[in-house]
């Protein structure tokens, strides 16, 4: 009869207040009272370092994406391309538009407009690019010349006559064994 009392007095005893101790508990309420204040506090939200640090590596993460995202515009440089010379020359009287192939690499055209003639302009061009100029009179006409050289070397010549009179000049560069040598 006496073990049933204790089982029965084990479990009601470890009750008090609604809570459970771990541990059965004695006839002293000091037991019960260290159960509870013993230990590391828990606490019912989430850690707010674990939130800061989660917060931070997510923005330098997302910092990287955008930075691998967007293009800063800053252009890489330039290998050493070979080049030729040439020379662009328009003659004749008033003014004119003057499209031509500078010294971009990429091929992109420069373009002059309401240019007083005579004009003349060298540029070194890069091989496997077409020297091109292309001259466009305004609305008063007349006539315009254009002249293309490659090194010193005529190569064509064309010309405009009357309003919006249009005329283009083209030529080929030599290849590059033979542009590294004479250079």
């Amino acid at each position: 009869m006496n073990a049933p009392e204790t089982e029965k007095r084990t479990q009601t005893d470890g009750k008090q207040n609604g809570k459970r101790s771990r541990m059965p508990s004695t006839d002293s309420t000091e037991s019960t009272e260290s159960t509870e204040t013993a230990g590391p506090k828990e606490s019912k939200g989430p850690d707010r370092r674990a939130l800061a640090v989660a917060a931070v590596l997510l923005a330098a993460c997302g910092g990287l994406v955008l930075y691998g995202v967007l293009d800063t515009g800053e252009k890489k440089p330039e290998q050493d391309v070979p080049r030729a010379s040439v020379t662009y020359e328009v003659t004749g009287d008033g003014t004119a538009d003057i499209t031509y192939q500078g010294r971009s690499r990429s091929g992109e055209a420069a373009e002059a407009t309401g240019v007083e003639l005579p004009w003349r302009k060298t540029v070194d061009v890069p091989l496997g690019r077409t020297p091109t100029v292309t001259i466009t009179l305004g609305e008063k006409g007349g006539r315009a010349s254009c002249a293309l050289a490659v090194r010193g070397k005529h190569v064509q010549t064309a010309t405009a006559y009357g309003e919006f009179g249009r005329a283009t000049c083209r030529g080929e560069l030599p290849p590059a064994a033979e542009s590294s040598t004479s250079k």
